[in-house]
């Protein structure tokens, strides 16, 4: 490594193998990783031409951070591996973005913006609750939303198994079925799950924003690399 690389350890780890440095202390502190030999600690720093395994196996430190915008369809699954007939959205991109990883997902049956990238501080930064990133949804509904089950989602929450929802509605038609959804949480199908609680089902799930990300006009099934922001 040169004058110019990362001399915090951790930092190092995560730059290089698309993890958070939380992740990297975590193997560090299982004596995972060894500088020139020496097993590591927490908080240690790199010099010049110093080198790092990670099981015994050198870290490739010509790695670049890569950030990807993905419209995802319906029908796609947010794995690795396919889930019974469904593809995953791996299948959409080349050889050389397999490697990257989802920045939160969406359902089979929801579509919409995606990110993906090797830059675990980045995904933790945009994921976790306490950075309080804004997502905003496309939804629409079976059934019309009647008015107090609007007041009762944005004013006071509803109650789930992992706690309480609350959304910002705001309608996309006169007949009470298509909404935008604005959240800062993310837990899992929690649009879904909010309005299940009330007696409707989401009949489609489209997201359009994701922090300072947003689709714009890039096509169902397209990628675009972008830059972090």
């Amino acid at each position: 490594m040169s004058e110019s690389d990362i001399t915090r350890l951790n930092k190092y780890i995560a730059l290089h193998q698309g993890i958070s440095r939380r992740q990297a202390d975590e193997l560090i502190e299982r004596g995972k990783v060894a500088i020139n030999s020496q097993t590591a600690v927490i908080g240690a720093r790199l010099q010049p031409g110093d080198k790092v395994t990670i099981d015994g196996r050198p870290v490739d430190d010509s790695t670049e951070f890569v950030y990807l915008m993905l419209n995802k369809p319906v029908g796609y699954v947010c794995s690795r591996r396919k889930q019974g007939e469904s593809p995953t959205i791996y299948d959409l991109l080349p050889q050389k973005y397999k490697t990257l990883k989802t920045v939160g997902r969406l359902d089979r049956d929801s579509s919409g913006l995606i990110l993906l990238t090797n830059d675990g501080d980045f995904a933790l930064q945009m994921t976790h609750p306490r950075y309080h990133k804004v997502k905003r949804y496309e939804v629409s509904l079976d059934e019309p939303l009647e008015p107090l089950h609007q007041q009762m989602i944005s004013d006071f929450g509803v109650d789930l198994e992992d706690g309480k929802s609350k959304l910002l509605l705001e309608r996309q038609s006169d007949d009470r079925k298509d909404w935008t959804v604005t959240m800062s949480e993310g837990r899992n199908r929690q649009i879904r799950r909010t309005f299940a609680a009330l007696g409707y089902t989401v009949a489609q799930l489209h997201r359009t924003h994701f922090g300072p990300y947003t689709l714009h006009d890039l096509p169902s099934s397209s990628y675009l690399v972008t830059t972090k922001k």
